[in-house]
């Protein structure tokens, strides 16, 4: 999508989040997670995710949110 690279940046062990978060650790399927969240929010379009615990689901879809997003609803199970 238009902001993958931007996403492999910020959830890389060298980004924003693991300079700012002391237990941060690099996933792939919470990159994926939020490349896909990006992606919807440019898109305009509605994202119906599942993933499993530890994840990292929050700021998965917190980070695209706050960067790229305009109204956004998430709802989770927990």
């Amino acid at each position: 999508g238009e902001h993958d690279a931007e996403i492999d940046e910020r959830f890389s062990d060298r980004g924003a989040l693991a300079r700012g978060i002391d237990d941060f650790r690099p996933r792939q399927s919470q990159t994926d997670m939020a490349r896909a969240v990006a992606d919807a929010i440019v898109r305009r379009a509605t994202l119906l995710a599942e993933a499993g615990t530890g994840t990292g689901k929050t700021f998965a879809y917190l980070v695209p949110a706050l960067l790229w997003g305009g109204k956004v609803s998430v709802s989770t199970g927990t």
